[in-house]
């Protein structure tokens, strides 16, 4: 007989009911559990191996997040009409979630653990990555796999001034900070987000409502887990011991890797002068030794050079390159490097290298970021490098991995904060590639991409600048804030964070807390000296360039935008597109016209300056309608006896009667006015029978003395006037 599924609810605030519910579906997994709010439902499952891999000595753990296109009764818009490979939106969901789960499991822990995430079923309005890591951390509380706490995640975002849980789609719209936040029942686990400029006390205020609400859907785990009758966690095989082996270790490299700390080298000498130190303690143990316990002597030595770095990070106060705690590296920036490029810059902090470019586009290149609940396009683009040079090592090239997907991800939602909005008609590709690293080459990223914008004259307003910190503390009180860590700080800190900002406040915050019982005074004492370091680096980048380039390079594409009614988009695209298609072959422009509302937004492009101004000139003469008195540069298409016709406007001809031409008496033109003549004439009338316009030359030119007042008859039109000007039509109604 089948169970019955349990389930337990609780309430987002508002009438906002969430279920969470197990026992029904995927049974054979260790865990598995549905989340609902509205028609959104979340599958959640996690298997784990009962051993691990013989030799394995790291934590397995794969995190994927998929939306099933069927969900929102939608079919993918690949050629193969499936879901394939996960999208970005789908990576930064899974690593949202790994990096809060990841600390959850013993250190001791190495079998592999895969947690499998799908969105089944849509809603418009419900985000589904704020249910995520509720709907993974519930699938393992229901389970026997051993993770040390239950946590959750929950979205944050300011509206209208108003901090609120989780809002819906249409809410997070009109938003001027977005974080998401994970936490256990005591501790924080992981930030990250983007704001409009928000101060440091915003943020923490963010994380205490955030915690809050995180407990509420801790607790409601905790009464599912309790219902399904889960009352421990599976044992599992634990790495081997030898006591007498570390303390050999100890003896051994204590004082040499003091020593190796304190020496104030670069990156590789250091890791050298270590590694140098592993070889020498495996040669130590003899040729007789195991290799088992070389492996066990390895391990002891890297645990050893961990805990006496930070010691001495806490005691002494002394970082491994010799910098003050709140000191931020030698900086090197210049804009310009490239010939090329529209806009590029080269940033240099310490070991840490971005060569950035931007590249300026049509809205033709817009990228399309592609979920299950909807489409949209995007005209800000950044992508990240990381080549296998830049940390001096050999790897295959296989594509960026989900480490770039996120950097880049973290500087582009920085950058972003400062992107004029949609008036402006370029679509921006940013590209950063690492040339060397040795600490936050996404914080280098955000430098070089601001640098590299004002270099390409995009109108940002301020530079955007970041700073990673890290965080080692101990059990006795002590702790340590360190601004701009290195890589190996990073490795050994119990908090790396970093934040980007302009001088006004933050854009954006990634965040990963490793250490229990983090206060909040802590925090923002963390935050207060990474807006310090920020403001030393902005500092620097102000020097470098101040402000956005007046105009784009000369090899950048020119872009005018113009804003017309909407009942003239007809006309400039013209039966079957052959206006605007004319105007782009005559300019050598790109012209794209898009409906905004009761307008039509025209974008032209070109690298040609004169034809970008010819193409304005040409759709505003298409669009502009003929006013009476006003004077225009007109030019002679045809002679007639009676007068010439005369392009006043472009595709506009109007008659110039031989009596408006002069004030003297003409027979005809003869000697007067050729074809391809340019005259200045004033719009005098409109018949309003015909449509005809009605041109005068004379009416501009002086009156001779003594000539006597004009009769205000018109004379006759001689045979032949009834010839109707080439869109001499009647105008557009306005």
């Amino acid at each position: 007989m089948l169970s019955q599924p349990l389930s337990v609810s609780f309430d987002l605030g508002g009438g906002r009911e969430v279920t969470i519910e197990t026992g029904k579906l995927a049974r054979q997994a260790d865990g598995s559990v549905t989340v609902k709010q509205g028609n959104n439902i979340l599958l959640a499952t996690v298997v784990a191996n009962k051993e691990p891999r013989e030799g394995q000595d790291f934590f397995p753990l794969s995190v994927d997040y998929q939306e099933k296109f069927a969900s929102a009764g939608r079919i993918p818009g690949s050629f193969f009409k499936r879901e394939g490979r996960l999208s970005d939106p789908e990576v930064l969901i899974s690593r949202l979630v790994d990096r809060a789960l990841r600390p959850l499991f013993p250190e001791d822990y190495f079998c592999d653990v895969q947690v499998l995430i799908t969105l089944v079923s849509s809603d418009e309005e419900v985000l589904p990555d704020a249910l995520a890591c509720l709907a993974a951390s519930a699938a393992l509380a229901v389970s026997d796999i051993p993770v040390k706490e239950i946590i959750s995640e929950v979205r944050i975002a300011r509206i209208d001034g108003q901090l609120v849980v989780n809002p819906s789609r249409s809410e997070l719209a009109k938003a001027d900070m977005d974080f998401i936040i994970a936490a256990t029942e005591k501790n924080l686990m992981m930030v990250e987000g983007e704001s409009k400029q928000c101060k440091e006390e915003d943020l923490v205020k963010a994380l205490e409502l955030a915690h809050d609400a995180i407990r509420v859907q801790i607790k409601a785990q905790e009464e599912l887990r309790a219902k399904k009758g889960v009352t421990g966690k599976r044992d599992y095989p634990k790495p081997d011991q030898n006591e007498a082996l570390k303390e050999v270790v100890a003896a051994f490299a204590s004082e040499k890797i003091k020593a190796i700390s304190r020496g104030n080298t670069a990156k590789h000498e250091r890791s050298d002068a270590f590694k140098a130190l592993k070889d020498e303690l495996v040669k130590s143990l003899g040729e007789e030794a195991e290799d088992k316990t070389k492996k066990l002597a390895k391990k002891y030595y890297e645990d050893l050079q961990w805990e006496l770095v930070r010691d001495m990070i806490l005691d002494d106060r002394i970082r491994l390159d010799g910098r003050q705690l709140d000191q931020v590296r030698p900086l090197a920036m210049e804009v310009d490097p490239l010939p090329t490029p529209h806009g590029s810059a080269l940033f240099t902090r310490g070991e840490t290298q971005s060569l950035t470019t931007v590249t300026l586009g049509t809205p033709l290149d817009e990228l399309l970021v592609e979920s299950a609940a909807k489409s949209d396009y995007t005209k800000f683009i950044l992508h990240y490098n990381f080549p296998p040079f830049s940390t001096g090592e050999v790897k295959p090239m296989r594509g960026p991995g989900r480490r770039e997907v996120g950097h880049g991800n973290l500087a582009m939602r920085s950058l972003k904060q400062m992107m004029p909005g949609s008036e402006y008609a370029y679509t921006v590709r940013v590209v950063s590639d690492i040339l060397e690293s040795n600490g936050s080459s996404s914080m280098a990223t955000v430098c070089a991409g601001s640098l590299a914008l004002m270099d390409a004259g995009v109108p940002v307003p301020k530079h955007v600048s970041g700073v990673a910190m890290g965080l080692i503390s101990r059990g006795d009180g002590k702790y340590a804030i360190l601004t701009d860590i290195l890589g190996d700080e990073d490795h050994l800190g119990d908090m790396d964070f970093k934040v980007t900002g302009t001088r006004d406040g933050i854009c954006g915050v990634q965040m990963d807390i490793k250490v229990d019982g983090l206060s909040m005074d802590v925090m923002r004492e963390a935050l207060e000296q990474a807006r310090k370091g920020r403001l030393h680096i902005l500092d620097a980048m102000y020097e470098c360039i101040a402000e956005a380039r007046p105009e784009v390079k000369p090899h950048a594409p020119r872009m005018e935008k113009l804003v017309i009614d909407k009942e003239f988009i007809g006309a400039v695209i013209g039966p079957q597109g052959k206006v605007i298609q004319e105007i782009q072959k005559e300019t050598g422009t790109t012209i794209n016209i898009e409906e905004v509302g009761n307008f039509g937004e025209v974008s032209i492009f070109s690298a040609n300056k004169d034809g970008v101004s010819r193409a304005l000139t040409w759709i505003k003469g298409i669009v502009a309608v003929p006013e009476v008195g006003e004077v225009y540069e007109a030019k002679v298409k045809t002679i007639q006896p009676y007068g010439a016709f005369v392009e006043f406007m472009p595709k506009k001809e109007g008659l110039l009667h031989i009596s408006e031409v002069s004030w003297k008496r003409l027979e005809n033109l003869d000697g007067v006015l050729k074809e391809g003549d340019m005259i200045k004439v004033k719009l005098i009338g409109l018949d309003q029978k015909t449509g005809k316009f009605k041109l005068s030359r004379k009416i501009l030119m002086p009156k001779p003395e003594g000539m006597p007042a004009e009769n205000n008859e018109r004379p006759e039109r001689p045979e032949g006037g009834n010839h109707r000007p080439h869109g001499g039509g009647r105008p557009p109604r306005s």
